[in-house]
C-alpha cells in the first residue's frame, strides 16, 4: 500500500497490472482487426494467450462495455465505450453544406447560433459560432441542466428526472427548450431540436442572445424551426 500526503493508504499499482492492460488492449485491437463476431478461441490463437486469460478479459471488457457479445452469443464485437472513446478522439464537424445554412442564419440573428450532436448523455458542440463562443463549455458538460442545451439532450437521453420532464413539457408547448438567467444575468438560451427519421432527438440548434428574445421566442423559434428541419438529416 502506498502512503498518500493526507496519510491515507491507498492501493499501490503491483507489477502485474500493466501487463494486464495492456494485453486487454491487445484483445481490443484483435477484435476491431478480425471483425464482429471473433470467437473467444480465435482470440486465444491469434494472440498466443492461454484460453481461462482470453475468457477472463474478454467477460472483463464485456462487463465494462467495451465489448459486446453478438447476438447468438457465440463472438464479440466492439462495444459503446469504444464508439465513445473514437468519437472524443475524432471530433464530428458539420458538413459544408449544413455549415452553409448555419451561416445564413448567423447572418441574419443578432446572436449566438450553436449546433450540437447528443450521443446518449453526451453533448458535443459541432459548430460553435465564432462571433459568439459559447460561455461555459466546461460548466456545460458537467451542469447541462443549467443549459437549454444541456436539458434537451437529457431529454433526448431518456432521463426521467425533473429536469428532463420540464424540458418535455416546454418542448410540446413551444417547440424548443428555454432557459434564462441561469450562467448569465440578462441572457438566456433556447435550443431547437433536430429530429432523426424515428422521431428521437440527435441534436439541437441554439440561439443565445438577450433575454427578452428568449423569454418571448416566436420570432427566434420561427426562424429557427425551418433550419432545424434542414439540418436534422446531417445530424442524424
Amino acid at each position: 500500500m502506498a502512503e498518500t500526503r493526507a496519510g491515507r493508504a491507498e492501493p499501490a499499482l503491483s507489477a502485474r497490472q500493466p501487463r494486464a492492460i495492456h494485453t486487454a488492449l491487445t484483445v481490443l485491437e484483435a477484435v476491431a482487426e478480425l471483425g464482429a463476431g471473433v470467437t473467444a478461441k480465435e482470440l486465444s490463437a491469434r494472440l498466443t494467450l492461454p484460453r481461462a486469460t482470453t475468457y477472463r478479459l474478454l467477460n472483463l471488457l464485456v462487463q465494462d462495455e467495451y465489448l459486446v457479445r453478438t447476438p447468438d452469443l457465440s463472438g464479440f464485437a466492439l462495444g459503446a465505450k469504444v464508439a465513445q472513446l473514437a468519437a472524443a478522439a475524432v471530433p464530428r464537424r458539420l458538413p459544408t453544406l449544413a455549415r452553409d445554412i448555419v451561416a445564413d442564419v448567423r447572418g441574419e440573428m443578432r446572436g449566438g447560433i450553436h449546433v450540437a450532436a447528443y450521443d446518449d448523455r453526451r453533448l458535443q458542440l459541432l459548430d460553435e459560432d465564432p462571433d459568439f463562443p459559447f460561455s461555459d463549455p466546461v460548466r456545460l458538460a458537467r451542469e447541462p441542466e443549467r443549459y437549454a442545451l444541456g436539458a434537451l439532450m437529457l431529454l433526448a437521453a431518456g432521463d426521467d428526472g425533473s429536469v428532463a420532464a420540464a424540458a418535455r413539457i416546454e418542448l410540446s408547448h413551444i417547440g424548443g427548450v428555454r432557459r434564462v438567467d441561469a450562467t448569465v444575468v440578462g441572457y438566456g438560451c433556447l435550443a431547437v431540436p433536430l429530429h432523426r427519421s424515428d422521431g428521437g432527438i440527435a441534436g439541437a440548434i441554439a440561439f443565445a442572445g438577450p433575454r427578452h428574445r428568449v423569454v418571448d421566442a416566436d420570432d427566434v423559434l420561427a426562424r429557427l424551426a425551418p433550419v432545424a428541419e434542414r439540418l436534422a438529416p446531417y445530424i442524424a
